[in-house]
């Protein structure tokens, strides 16, 4: 490797009589400093002009609030759900209990790292591996997928949230991280340690998985294994179904709206992968046995198209994820490609489009929401959407946000239809194996 060039003292001293010399940068300078670069960069143009009305209107009640934790995908997931719920239910609000949906994601997850890293060390993966360090580095974390969650509920159903309320760890879920992720790392490295002996491998996975069980009902509290439910709907009428597992209340509520039917399409922008081929991820996944996380990769504007049909013709919010830290206006609820001019601030060309911020590490998924709003032109064309986020109800419009129709084709990464939206070709391509992607591809970036 050649020899690193430094910074020069002379070159230095260039940039600041450069800098100072440049009335614009000392005003931006002087600006930013004041009152921060996001109320600097703000369009204000834009901000005024970006409309919060919409010809399709998906009405789900109180926006929720996953406190501080990465469990936005449950939540959207569980959105959509209880949206179905609701209806069935005859009901005005109800919530399912987020906190019991991420304990058993989480106890599957101890399983399924558990038994991927014996796997692995089984086959002589060295521990230094490009791959084995990524495992290590990323395991436990809160993030997820549409299918991910899928798994969970088809497994263990689902609970009103007042039988299974958050916990002080679920709402800040760090500190149980923390404790689980020392746990895991220290069964592999003992996993290593046995190399070649694989009964005591297999202690080692029996006795962590105990250890994981043990933390997570002592953080997240002991879930039910069935209640009795009973109700007083918006019309005011009593109903009582008597004791229900968790599993058959989902399955009498949710499951006719075939949620675990849906297929998730995603705008891998990137050239090499082709559109209408599906593609997975390696080692990607929370419930061993369950359905593997994989995509249908097609083009945005089809995407666009699946969740305008779904508000507007069945009426339900629409799982999706994106990268939604870009251009985001937090506290007023909005994205545009257009709401932040931060290239003029600093005078810089932020030029990259978004195959290029893929591939370069600019931008991931890492949020997911539910779409639960439309606003059509009389041509036909999108153009914002309304969608309910899990942020509470105290910013943005009562926790909806508006996002620009340009926005989604940028941003917007993941969406999960219903397969029978698909054409025949799309649908004959979900029977062809998935082009599987390594574990560290940004298509594998969990909400």
């Amino acid at each position: 490797m050649s020899e690193l060039t430094p910074l020069t003292g002379e070159a230095l001293s260039a940039l600041r009589d450069e800098f100072d010399a440049d009335g614009t940068s000392r005003l931006a300078m002087n600006a930013v400093t004041a009152a921060g670069i996001e109320k600097v960069a703000r369009n204000y143009d834009r901000a005024r002009l970006l409309q919060r009305r919409f010809s399709t209107v998906v009405d789900n009640g109180e926006a929720t609030h996953q406190d501080r934790s990465g469990r936005c995908w449950l939540f959207s997931s569980l959105n959509v759900a209880r949206f179905i719920a609701k209806k069935n239910m005859n009901l005005k609000e109800f919530e399912f209990s987020q906190n019991y949906a991420m304990y058993y994601d989480k106890l599957e997850r101890v399983n399924y790292f558990l038994k991927d890293m014996a796997a692995l060390v089984a086959a002589g993966e060295p521990s230094d591996s490009r791959l084995v360090q990524h495992l290590l580095a990323d395991v436990m974390g809160d993030g997820g997928q549409w299918t991910m969650a899928m798994n969970v509920y088809k497994k263990y159903g689902a609970v009103p949230k007042d039988l299974f309320p958050e916990t002080e760890s679920s709402k800040n879920t760090r500190e149980m991280n923390v404790q689980l992720r020392a746990l895991l790392h220290t069964a592999v490295a003992h996993m290593y340690a046995a190399a070649g002996d694989q009964a005591a491998i297999d202690q080692i996975v029996a006795d962590t998985t105990a250890a994981g069980h043990r933390i997570l009902t002592i953080h997240l509290g002991e879930p039910p294994v069935s209640f009795d439910w009973e109700w007083t709907d918006k019309d005011g009428e009593f109903h009582r179904d008597g004791e229900i597992t968790p599993v058959e209340f989902w399955k009498k509520y949710v499951g006719p709206a075939g949620l675990e039917d849906y297929v998730c399409l995603v705008d891998d922008p990137r050239a090499e992968h082709a559109k209408g081929k599906k593609i997975g991820i390696e080692h990607l996944g929370n419930v061993a046995g369950g359905d593997a996380t994989e995509y249908l990769n097609v083009p945005n504007q089809f995407m666009k198209d699946c969740v305008k049909q779904i508000l507007v013709e069945q009426g339900i919010p629409v799982w999706f994820g994106a990268d939604c830290h870009p251009f985001m206006d937090r506290e007023n609820g909005a994205w545009a490609t257009d709401l932040f001019e931060y290239g003029k601030v600093y005078d810089v060309d932020f030029d990259l489009d978004k195959e290029a911020r893929v591939r370069f590490g600019d931008s991931a998924m890492n949020h997911a929401m539910a779409f639960a709003g439309v606003d059509v032109a009389d041509d036909g064309s999108t153009r914002r959407w309304r969608v309910e986020n899990s942020w509470g109800s105290k910013i943005a419009d009562k926790g909806y946000f508006t996002m620009s129709d340009d926005w989604f084709t940028e941003y917007v990464y993941e969406v999960a239809v219903p397969k029978t939206m698909l054409p025949a070709e799309y649908q004959k391509a979900l029977e062809e194996p998935a082009t599987m992607l390594p574990a560290w591809d940004p298509m594998g970036a969990l909400a």
